[in-house]
């Protein structure tokens, strides 16, 4: 397919508010928490002494951010392509 084709297609009016940070900042917020349980060996990088996340270090973080990013991008597009996020 034609690349000019697949860009006329896409949606371009998405803009960026504060809901869609809110809900950027709540997906990563989660994806931390569960990611603090669920992540089995930690402690292969640098520790971080804040929030007392002593045993979670800069690799999960990084990992746990990484994924709460996919799954805010996707919430984002779910709830404006279903009408919710205007």
């Amino acid at each position: 397919m034609n690349t000019q084709t697949i860009l006329a297609l896409v949606n371009q009016n998405v803009g960026w508010s504060t809901k869609i940070a809110l809900i950027m900042i709540l997906c990563n917020i989660l994806t931390i928490a569960a990611g603090r349980y669920a992540i089995q060996v930690r402690n292969l990088g640098t520790s971080i002494s804040i929030a007392g996340l002593e045993e979670f270090g800069v690799t999960e973080l990084l990992a746990t951010t990484s994924l709460g990013h996919i799954i805010g991008a996707g919430t984002i597009l779910g709830l404006k392509s279903t009408g919710f996020l205007i």
